[in-house]
């Protein structure tokens, strides 16, 4: 049992309890990820009743049908890890396909443009994004395959093809992190999020690497913001936990409960569990 010091919490078991959970902190795995976003007009108008198709890449069959609401905005979860191709339509008018890489757990973005197109441009961009999928899904193959150096080049060739690619650059990041190469992937995760300030993932793994380099305090506004950005980012709310956990109990008992809310089958969520229950002793 752990017993409260002069009325405060008892430290030998919080520096402890983090030396013996910091390993835990990148297994991320879980069962499916989420997919939303906002489908638009050619003037920037949302666009309502649309429908949205999202089929995983690589001649899986798989494919999940959405609908905008009065806002525009659409969301699909269940779906399993892997490169998706998103597109909308509506009466006569159709979007470009967007790639998404979707992990376990996890939630991502696609904006949707609806809009007239000539039939020379959308070959043009059936091309570019038939290129870019096919380059991406290698990557996928590769790093799912532990073949990260390889993943890397296949995903920096997504990246010369369309230079807006923050998936390309979230996965490099990954890799990059499995190779241990810390500096590159977080160089690479910078990116992501100089591409896309609002995409709560690379602000996740960006906290996570600092974490785990003895960068806590670094890892704290990074995932406070991932919590603001997406509220259902389970990875999110257990970083923010860890990085709490010596400062303030009850905001780290809050972030725990948060995320085995969200993921309670997580491979996470017993350890989260087990500190929740300590961190309840010390509140009391």
């Amino acid at each position: 049992m752990v017993r409260r010091i002069c009325g405060r919490p008892s430290w030998l078991f919080t520096v402890a309890l983090i030396a013996s959970l910091i390993a835990a902190v990148p297994a991320f795995a879980q069962s499916t990820g989420m997919l939303k976003g906002i489908v638009n007009d050619d003037k920037g108008e949302p666009v309502p009743d649309a429908r949205v198709i999202i089929e995983m890449n690589g001649g899986t069959g798989r494919k999940f049908e959405t609908k905008s609401n009065k806002k525009g905005e659409y969301i699909q979860i269940g779906l399993a890890s892997g490169s998706y191709k998103v597109t909308a339509e509506k009466e006569k008018l159709g979007s470009a396909p967007v790639t998404v890489s979707i992990r376990a757990n996890t939630t991502q973005e696609a904006r949707l443009m609806l809009a007239m197109a000539s039939a020379s441009a959308a070959k043009e961009v059936q091309a570019k994004n038939a290129a870019i999928t096919k380059t991406f899904d290698e990557g996928v193959q590769l790093s799912n395959g532990g073949q990260h150096e390889q993943a890397i080049a296949k995903f920096n060739e997504a990246v010369a093809i369309i230079p807006t690619c923050y998936n390309c650059y979230n996965n490099i990041a990954f890799s990059y992190t499995a190779l241990k190469d810390y500096a590159k992937a977080e160089e690479a995760y910078k990116k992501s999020i100089e591409v896309k300030a609002d995409d709560a993932a690379a602000y996740v793994g960006l906290a996570g690497i600092y974490f785990n380099t003895g960068k806590a305090a670094d890892a704290k506004p990074l995932v406070e913001k991932a919590v603001t950005l997406d509220p259902n980012n389970p990875d999110a709310h257990y970083i923010y936990g860890m990085t709490l956990v010596a400062t303030d109990a009850a905001k780290a008992k809050a972030e725990f409960e948060a995320f085995v809310k969200l993921a309670p089958t997580a491979p996470n969520a017993a350890i989260a569990q087990s500190l929740i229950t300590e961190l309840a002793k010390q509140i009391k």
